[in-house]
C-alpha cells in the first residue's frame, strides 16, 4: 500500500534546541530555514505531475462533517491510495496516477459509497460525498483510519478527547464537560474543586494556551472546576498537548488545549434541555436559510449550586457561573467553508470557606471571544488555505462587589494564515501570524514595580512544519517557528521536532522543542483562595523560555488491552514570579526564577463489549530556583530552591464503566499526594519607623514569620465519584436520567490552610445530584 495523506490526528511536532537572534538576522533565518524545508518536501512533486482528489464528507441526514472516514482509491495496477477525513470532514489524496481508479468511502455506521473516476495528468478534482446512516455496523474496508482516540493513545504529549470519552467520566451533571476528563489524566493537576486552576505537567495555568475554534480563551475553566467553557454537547474534539506541541502553536511555554466545536445540523432543527443540582442548560441547532446551506449551533448554561447550597448542611457554596456559545457555519461555494464562533463566560464567587478572618472577598472574571475561520481549496492546486481572525477579552476583579480592590484586563486581536501543500511523500504546513495585545491593571496604588497601568504589545512571525511519511505508521515532522516580540526587541527561532515509529503492536513517540512567552500572569500562589491574576508583560530582557523533551511507548494486546508509558522533561528559564515577602499579599514585584520538571505517566486501558476500565499513575517532580536579594538575609544566599505549590508527586486515577440492563454505571476514584504549602513559625507586629510613628496608639501591621517557602506538605487527596444513567428513546427524541454522587464516602479533602488563623478550608463534601436531559431529534 502506498502512503497516503492521513488526517486522523493533527501532526505532532518534535522539538530541538532553538536560539535567540537579533532582528537583523530575521530575514536570513526566514530565507534559509523555512524555504529549505519547503523545497525539500516539494521536490518530489516538481519532477512529476500527479493528480489529486479532495473534498468534504458529511452525514446526509444532518450535513455534519464526519471525521475519520476512510477514503480509498484503487488504480489499474492494484495500488491503493488512502486518506482519512479531518474534523472538518476534509480529505485530500495527492500523488494519483493518470487513468481510471475505483473510489470507496466507508465509515462505521454508514453505507459505503463507491464510484469510478478518470484522472488526467496533474488534474485536481473536488468530490464531496454524503454518507447515509445504516443501523448495522459496516465492516472497515481497504484503508484503516487508525484506532479511535483512546486514553492510552498518548502520542508524545498529545491526547485527543472526544465527546464519547467525556461521557464515561462520572460528574455532577447529566451533560459531560471537558474539565471532568482532563482531571483524569495524570499530568494534569487540579489544586481544588474551586478556582478553575489547571496545571499541566508542571506549568502554571497562565503558561497554557487554550483555544476554541482557533480563538484564544484566557480562562477556559469555570470557578467550579468541574466545568469548562467546552461542554461536550457542542464539542467535536479537543487535543491536549501536555508538552512538545508543534510549530503551529506559540506564545506559551507549557501546554496547549486546542478544542473544536461541531457544526449544527443544516437539515433539521433539534435541541435539548438539561437540569441538575449544579447546572441548568439548553442547546439548539438547525439550518439557516435553505436546507443544506448554513447552520447554527447555540448553547447556554447557568449554575444553580449557589441557590441550592441550602441542601448542604452547614455549607455555603457561593459560586456562580454561566456561559453562552454560538456558532454559524456553511459552505460559501464548492471550494470554501466559513464558520463564525462566539463565546461569553461569567464567573463570580468566594473561593473557600470562612476561616476566621471574616467573609472572604469576591473574585469575578469574564471571557468574551469571537472569531471567523475560512477554509479555502484553490481550484487547480493541491493546497488547503485556512484564514483565522479573532478577538479575545478577559477581565478579572477582586474585592467587594461594585468596588473591587483591584482589577486586571487583557485584550487580543489575532490574525493567522495556515497553508498545507499536499504531495505523495510529505505534506508541508506553514503559516503566518500577527497579533496585538492590550494589558491594563488597576491595583489601588498598593503595589510597586508596575512601570505603567496600560501596555500595548505586538507579536508576529512565521512557521513551517513538513510532515514526512516514511511508512504507513512512521512519520517525521521537523518544525521551525520564528517568533518576533518587537516590544522586547528580540526574535526567537524555535526548532521543534516530532516523530512516530510503529510496527505491529508497538509504537514509539518522541518530541523535543523550544518555546517562549512574552506575557505572564502574576498571582499569589501562597494562598489557594486567591485566584486573582494580573496579566503583564515581562520586564526588559529575555522572555521566559522552556525546553521540552518527551519519549513514549505504546503496546496493544490481543485481549483488547492497551498499555502506554511516557517520560517527560521541561526546563523553564527566565521565569518571573512574585516577590517573596513576610506579608502574604498579592504583589507585582517580580523576581527571576528557573524551573525543572521531571515525570513519567503510565496508563493501562481495556475496552470490551461489556466493560471499560482505565488506570493511570503519574509520578512527577516540580522545583523552582528563585533569585531575590532578601534571600541573603533569610537563607544566607541570594537564591533558594523549593517545590512549586502545584507539585503533586503521586497521582492515581481509576475509571470503570459497564452497562447492566440498559443502565450505564460509571465509577471513578482519584488519589493525589499532598501538595506543598507555606508553614509558619508564628506571628508578630510590624510598625514602620518613618519619623512620625505613634508607638502608643498605632497597632502596626500583622506579619507572618515563615520557615522557608513551601516547606510543609498538606494531607493526601482522594475521592470517589459514582453515576447511574439510563436513556429512554422515543420517536421524536430521547430522555436521559442520571443519578450521581460526588465524593461518595465524604472525604474531608483539604483545599488550603489559612496562614493567619491556621484554620483549614475543605473542598466540597458528599453531594448527590439527580439530572435530566430531554433531547429533540
Amino acid at each position: 500500500m502506498r502512503a497516503g495523506t492521513s488526517f486522523a490526528n493533527e501532526f505532532h511536532p518534535i522539538k530541538m534546541r532553538g536560539h535567540r537572534v537579533r532582528p537583523s538576522l530575521h530575514a536570513g533565518f526566514m530565507k534559509h530555514g523555512i524555504l529549505w524545508m519547503l523545497a525539500l518536501a516539494l521536490a518530489p512533486c516538481l519532477r512529476a505531475q500527479p493528480a489529486t482528489l479532495r473534498g468534504f464528507v458529511t452525514a446526509s441526514a444532518t450535513g455534519e462533517a464526519l471525521e475519520g472516514v476512510n477514503v480509498a482509491l484503487l488504480d489499474a495496477r492494484g495500488d491503493i491510495y488512502g486518506s482519512a477525513t479531518t474534523g472538518d470532514g476534509l480529505y485530500v489524496i495527492a500523488g494519483l496516477p493518470a487513468g481510471r481508479v475505483v473510489l470507496q468511502v466507508s465509515h462505521i455506521g454508514y453505507a459505503a459509497y463507491r464510484d469510478t473516476l478518470l484522472f488526467e495528468p496533474g488534474q485536481v478534482r473536488t468530490l464531496d460525498v454524503a454518507l447515509a446512516a445504516v443501523s448495522a455496523e459496516l465492516q472497515e474496508l481497504v484503508v484503516e483510519a487508525g484506532r479511535q482516540a483512546r486514553a492510552t493513545n498518548l502520542a508524545a504529549g498529545l491526547q485527543t478527547v472526544r465527546p464519547q470519552d467525556i461521557e464515561r467520566v462520572p460528574g455532577p451533571d447529566v451533560s459531560g464537560d471537558l474539565a471532568a476528563y482532563l482531571t483524569l489524566l495524570p499530568g494534569v493537576v487540579l489544586v481544588g474543586d474551586q478556582g478553575g486552576q489547571f496545571y499541566i505537567r508542571g506549568g502554571e495555568p497562565t503558561q497554557n494556551l487554550a483555544l476554541l475554534d482557533g480563538i484564544l480563551i484566557y480562562q477556559p475553566f469555570h470557578i467550579l472546576s468541574y466545568y469548562s467553557a467546552f461542554p461536550s454537547e457542542v464539542l467535536r474534539s479537543a487535543d491536549l498537548y501536555a508538552g512538545g506541541f508543534g510549530a503551529r502553536y506559540g506564545g506559551r511555554i507549557s501546554g496547549v488545549i486546542d478544542a473544536w466545536s461541531r457544526a449544527g445540523s443544516n437539515r433539521d432543527f433539534g435541541g435539548s434541555l438539561s437540569a441538575s443540582a449544579f447546572v441548568l442548560g439548553t442547546q439548539i441547532e438547525g439550518p439557516l436559510g435553505p436546507r443544506g446551506g448554513y447552520s447554527f449551533l447555540a448553547s447556554g448554561r447557568q449554575s444553580v449550586l449557589e441557590s441550592g447550597s441550602a441542601l448542604l448542611p452547614g455549607r455555603d457554596v457561593p459560586l456562580n457561573f454561566s456561559d453562552v456559545f454560538l456558532k454559524l457555519q456553511g459552505k460559501t461555494h464548492r471550494h470554501g467553508m466559513l464558520s463564525i464562533t462566539a463565546l461569553h463566560t461569567y464567573d463570580r464567587g468566594r473561593i473557600g470557606e470562612d476561616t476566621g478572618r471574616g467573609t472572604p472577598e469576591m473574585i469575578r472574571w469574564t471571557n468574551d471571544a469571537v472569531g471567523a475561520r475560512y477554509l479555502f481549496l484553490p481550484g487547480s492546486l493541491p493546497v488547503l488555505a485556512e484564514f483565522l481572525f479573532s478577538g479575545s477579552y478577559y477581565e478579572n476583579a477582586y474585592g467587594p462587589p461594585g468596588n473591587p480592590l483591584r482589577t486586571s484586563s487583557t485584550a487580543r486581536i489575532n490574525m493567522e494564515t495556515h497553508v498545507t501543500h499536499y504531495s505523495p511523500y510529505a505534506d508541508v504546513k506553514w503559516g503566518l501570524f500577527a497579533r496585538t495585545l492590550a494589558l491594563q491593571s488597576e491595583l489601588g496604588g498598593l503595589f510597586q514595580q508596575l512601570t505603567q497601568d496600560r501596555e500595548y504589545l505586538t507579536e508576529a512571525g512565521i512557521y513551517a512544519a513538513p510532515e514526512f511519511r516514511l511508512s504507513q505508521r512512521t512519520t517525521l515532522i521537523p518544525g521551525l517557528r520564528i517568533h518576533n516580540f518587537p516590544s522586547k526587541r528580540h526574535v526567537y527561532v524555535e526548532p521543534r521536532l516530532r516523530a512516530t515509529w510503529g510496527r505491529g503492536p508497538h509504537q514509539v513517540n518522541a518530541a523535543v522543542g523550544l518555546y517562549h512567552q512574552e506575557i505572564t500572569g502574576i498571582s499569589d500562589r501562597r494562598d489557594a483562595a486567591n485566584t486573582f491574576t494580573a496579566w503583564t508583560a515581562v520586564p526588559e530582557g529575555d522572555v521566559p523560555e522552556a525546553f521540552h523533551a518527551l519519549l513514549g511507548y505504546q503496546r496493544s494486546f490481543r485481549q483488547r488491552m492497551d498499555f502506554a508509558v511516557e517520560a517527560y522533561y521541561k526546563r523553564l528559564s527566565d521565569l518571573f514570579v512574585s516577590e517573596w515577602t513576610a506579608r502574604p499579599r498579592f504583589t507585582t514585584r517580580l523576581q527571576r526564577a528557573n524551573g525543572r520538571v521531571y515525570g513519567v505517566d503510565l496508563r493501562v486501558e481495556t475496552d470490551t463489549r461489556h466493560l471499560y476500565g482505565y488506570l493511570n499513575y503519574g509520578l512527577s517532580w516540580v522545583s523552582y530556583e528563585a533569585f531575590q536579594e532578601s534571600f541573603l538575609l533569610w537563607f544566607g544566599r541570594e537564591w533558594y530552591r523549593h517545590r512549586a505549590a502545584h507539585d503533586r508527586r503521586h497521582q492515581v486515577n481509576f475509571l470503570v464503566g459497564t452497562r447492566i440492563r440498559g443502565v450505564d454505571l460509571n465509577l471513578r476514584w482519584q488519589f493525589g499526594s499532598g501538595r506543598p504549602y507555606n508553614r509558619a513559625y508564628g506571628f508578630d507586629g510590624f510598625l514602620l519607623m518613618d519619623g512620625s510613628a505613634d508607638l502608643f496608639n498605632d497597632p502596626g501591621e500583622q506579619r507572618v514569620i515563615y520557615e522557608s517557602p513551601f516547606n510543609g506538605v498538606l494531607p493526601a487527596y482522594h475521592r470517589l465519584d459514582l453515576s447511574l444513567e439510563r436513556t429512554f428513546d422515543f420517536a421524536s427524541g430521547d430522555v436521559t436520567a442520571q443519578l450521581s454522587v460526588i465524593n461518595a464516602y465524604d472525604r474531608a479533602n483539604i483545599f488550603y490552610l489559612d496562614i493567619f488563623t491556621l484554620q483549614r478550608a475543605d473542598q466540597l463534601p458528599l453531594i448527590p445530584s439527580l439530572g435530566l436531559r430531554a433531547s429533540l431529534n
